[in-house]
C-alpha cells in the first residue's frame, strides 16, 4: 500500500483525493499520535497553529482541520493566508505545539495538501508520521465539555514573520536604490514579500500578486519564468525574483532576463556567508542533482559540498545533524538554518538581495561565480525502476558514459520516488552532447528494464 505521507506532507486533487473527511481525520489522529509520543508540552493544553496558502479549497480543507484538532481537545490559532515557512516560524517564536500548513506548493490549483510541523518549527519524522496515517479512523475518546480545544483568529502574526525576515539582515541592510520585480506566483507571499522589500527600500514592481483562490501558480511563480523575465526588461529593474504558491523557494532573473537557479543561488549565499565567517565548517548541502558546474565552483574556493538524495527534507536532516548553516536545491528550496527551519523564498530573496547591495555588484556578476553546464533530463516510464542499480548491462553502460565524459561532464541514473519510471540525467560542455550521451542511455534502460519486451 503506497505511503500516505509524501516527502512533503500529504497532497492530492482537493475534494478528490484530498478530502474534507480525509483532512479531519488525518488532523484528529496527529493530535492523538503527537500527545502520546510526547510532543505536547505537558504542562497546558497543547496549541495548534494553522495557516493555508491562497487556494480556494484550502477553505473547506482549513475547516476540517480546525475542526479535528479543536475536537481532539487542541486549542487552534488560525493564522489565514501566510507562507509556509512563516507557518513554521511562527511555531517556534510562539512556542506552540504544533503547525499545519494548507499548501501544494508549486502544484497547480486543483491540488492542495496538508504538511505538519512539530515543537521548533520542525517537519515530523518519518516514523510519527507513519504512525499518524496507521491511527486515522481509530475510535478516540472524545473530549467534552470545558475539554474541547477552543479557536481563535491572529491574523496579525504574518506581521512578526515579516519583521523575522526584515531582522535577519541585520544592521545597515537598506535595499534603497535596488529596484527588483516580485512576482509572488498569486500565492501564500502575495503581502509578505511585498511588505519585506518595501520595509527595506527597495522599489518594488509587484507582479501576479493578486489572488483570487483560482489563480496562484498560474502561469506565473518560479515554475513559468517567462513572465518575470518580461517584467525585469520593461522595468528596467536590477533583480526579479519569482516564488511559488506557499513561498517556500525563489528563483532569481538577472537585469538581462537571465535565469539565476538554486544553484547559482547557493553558490553566492555560500561565499558570501564563509566571507562572514557564518558558514560552518565551510560546507555547503546539496542534492545528486546539484549542476556540475555548482560542485566545480564551490571546490575552486574552497567550499566543501556534501549532497543528499533529492528532496529539501533529506537536505535538512544532514543540516541538522551536522550543524550546517546552507543547503539547498537546484529548485530554489533554500535553507538558511540560522533563521529558518525550512526552505524559505523570501528570506533567500532578501539575503540575494541585500549580497547585491553590500557587494555594489549586478546579479549577473555574483551568478558568474558558477558556470551551469548544459543539463539534459529524460524519463523512461514503464520500466522496472528496482533493478536501474542493479542491472549489469545498465550499470555497464553508466560506467562508459561517465568514462568518456570524465571531468567536464556527469552521469546519474534515479529511479522516481513516485512513478515506475528512471530518469537519466546527464551533463557535458554542450548540450547536444549531453542530449546524445542520455539518450544512448535512455535507450538501454529502455531495453533491459521495460515490462514488456522491446519489439526488434
Amino acid at each position: 500500500m503506497p505511503r500516505l505521507f509524501g516527502t512533503d506532507g500529504v497532497r492530492g486533487t482537493a475534494n478528490l483525493d484530498l478530502t474534507a473527511e480525509i483532512a479531519l481525520e488525518l488532523s484528529i489522529a496527529a493530535a492523538h499520535v503527537l500527545g502520546e509520543a510526547g510532543v505536547f508540552t505537558q504542562a497546558k493544553r497543547p496549541v495548534a497553529l494553522v495557516g493555508r496558502d491562497t487556494r480556494a479549497s484550502g477553505e473547506f480543507l482549513e475547516a476540517a482541520v480546525v475542526a479535528g484538532l479543536a475536537s481532539a481537545g487542541v486549542d487552534v490559532v488560525r493564522l489565514g493566508v501566510i507562507p509556509t515557512p512563516g507557518v513554521a516560524y511562527l511555531v517556534g517564536s510562539l512556542g506552540a505545539d504544533l503547525g499545519v500548513m494548507l499548501s501544494a506548493s508549486h502544484n497547480p490549483m486543483p491540488d492542495n495538501g496538508i504538511k505538519f510541523f512539530a515543537r521548533g518549527g520542525v517537519k515530523l519524522d518519518d516514523a510519527i508520521e507513519d504512525a499518524i496515517a496507521d491511527q486515522m479512523g481509530e475510535v478516540w475518546r472524545r473530549p467534552t465539555g470545558s475539554e474541547v480545544g477552543r479557536v481563535t483568529d491572529d491574523l496579525g502574526a504574518v506581521e512578526g514573520y515579516v519583521a523575522h525576515l526584515v531582522g535577519s539582515l541585520g544592521a545597515d541592510s537598506s535595499l534603497e536604490g535596488l529596484k527588483v520585480v516580485l512576482d509572488c506566483a498569486n500565492g501564500a507571499a502575495s503581502m509578505t514579500a511585498l511588505a519585506a522589500f518595501e520595509t527595506q527600500g527597495a522599489e518594488v514592481v509587484p507582479l501576479h500578486a493578486q489572488p483570487d483562490g483560482l489563480n496562484i501558480n498560474d502561469g506565473c511563480g518560479s515554475t513559468h519564468l517567462s513572465a518575470v523575465q518580461a517584467a525585469v526588461l520593461e522595468h528596467g529593474a536590477d533583480l526579479g525574483i519569482a516564488l511559488d504558491g506557499d513561498a517556500d523557494r525563489c528563483l532569481a532573473v538577472d537585469a538581462s532576463g537571465a535565469v539565476v537557479d538554486g544553484d547559482q543561488i547557493l553558490a553566492i549565499l555560500a561565499l558570501a556567508m564563509r566571507d562572514a565567517n557564518t558558514l560552518h565548517s565551510e560546507t555547503v548541502v546539496a542534492t545528486v542533482m546539484s549542476n556540475l558546474g555548482f560542485l566545480n565552483a564551490m571546490k575552486a574556493h574552497g567550499i566543501h559540498v556534501d549532497q543528499t538524495k533529492v528532496g529539501d527534507r533529506y537536505v535538512l536532516e544532514t543540516m541538522n545533524a551536522n550543524g550546517f548553516t546552507l543547503g539547498g536545491e537546484q529548485s530554489g528550496h533554500v535553507i538558511m538554518s540560522a533563521f529558518a527551519t525550512t526552505g524559505d523564498g523570501v528570506l533567500t530573496a532578501l539575503h540575494l538581495a541585500a549580497q547585491m547591495v553590500r557587494r555594489d555588484t549586478a546579479l549577473a556578476e555574483l551568478a558568474a561565480v558558477m558556470t551551469r553546464l548544459p543539463q539534459v533530463m529524460i524519463n523512461v516510464p514503464g520500466v522496472d525502476k528496482a533493478r536501474a542499480g542493479i542491472d549489469p548491462v545498465v550499470s555497464s553502460a553508466v560506467t562508459a558514459a561517465a568514462q568518456d565524459l570524465g571531468d567536464a561532464g556527469r552521469v546519474l541514473l534515479r529511479p522516481s520516488g513516485t512513478e515506475p519510471l528512471v530518469r537519466v540525467m546527464v551533463e557535458a560542455i554542450t548540450e547536444a552532447e549531453a542530449r546524445a550521451v542520455a539518450e544512448r542511455l535512455a535507450a538501454v534502460v529502455r531495453d533491459r528494464l521495460s515490462f514488456e519486451p522491446v519489439s526488434r
